[in-house]
């Protein structure tokens, strides 16, 4: 696969992360939001990584 598609591929998936993150911190318990937060930051830092080793 390519790097772009997967780059792309991770930045939609940080962006649907983080729109969850929003409406879990009014929704849902504190600890779940932290938890789907981590995910978030974790999946943007592969696409970052993944952006300045090509």
């Amino acid at each position: 696969m390519n790097t772009d598609k997967i780059r792309n591929l991770l930045n939609i998936l940080f962006l649907v992360l983080a729109v969850a993150a929003v409406v879990l911190y009014f929704a849902s318990s504190f600890k779940t939001f932290i938890i789907v937060c981590l995910v978030a930051i974790f999946v943007k830092l592969m696409e970052f990584f993944i952006r300045f080793t090509n």
